[in-house]
């Protein structure tokens, strides 16, 4: 099983083949979920405060996006206030789109490094901050679409082992592992 350790070269990570390509498979709905980041620009862009234009805020004068029904995205794009809509709805006018983009960037740098059969990666802290935050992302989407809770691992046990429950949850397991090891190894630098 794949395990991140700290090495003279790096923090680095050996993959099999299917473990490489599970990765793949769920880091590819990862940034299918999160889609498109920016829409079509405004009619009246030119208008805009340049200031604005040159961060890449919202359009203050279009509606801020709102919290995504999808609740995979919901749990990615939490609102920041949970007890006021209108607070809320503000801070995700200036966050989402930057928040999207980040998590966009780290999956598909993930993506990228990824050895197609597998293999030994290497990697510098920078790129292990991309890993640390897909990884996160993955158990976040993968917890929230199989409900875990607390009670979960207890339940596993009563699972039959050719149940598809238990092999989503043992890919959950797994990329807990995963973050584990990077976070020891990274702790370790």
């Amino acid at each position: 099983m794949g395990r991140f350790r700290r090495t003279r070269r790096g923090v680095e990570l050996r993959l099999d083949a299917a473990e490489a390509e599970m990765l793949r498979q769920l880091l590819t709905e990862l940034t299918e979920l999160l889609g498109p980041v920016d829409g079509p620009p405004a009619a009246d862009s030119a208008a805009r405060d340049p200031l604005e234009a040159m961060v890449g805020m919202a359009d203050p004068a279009s509606p801020p996006p709102e919290l995504p029904v999808d609740p995979v995205l919901a749990r990615l794009l939490p609102d920041g206030y949970r007890d006021d809509p209108v607070a809320a709805a503000e801070l995700r006018r200036y966050t989402e789109p930057e928040l999207r983009r980040e998590k966009l960037a780290a999956a598909k740098a993930v993506l990228a490094a990824l050895p197609a059969t597998g293999g030994r990666l290497t990697l510098d802290t920078a790129a292990a901050g991309c890993w640390l935050g897909a990884l996160n992302d993955l158990r976040l989407a993968l917890g929230t679409r199989l409900e875990v809770t607390e009670d979960t691992y207890a339940e596993l046990d009563r699972l039959p082992e050719d149940s598809p429950q238990a092999a989503a949850l043992g890919i959950f397991a797994w990329l807990g592992w995963l973050q584990e090891t990077l976070v020891a190894a990274l702790a370790r630098g």
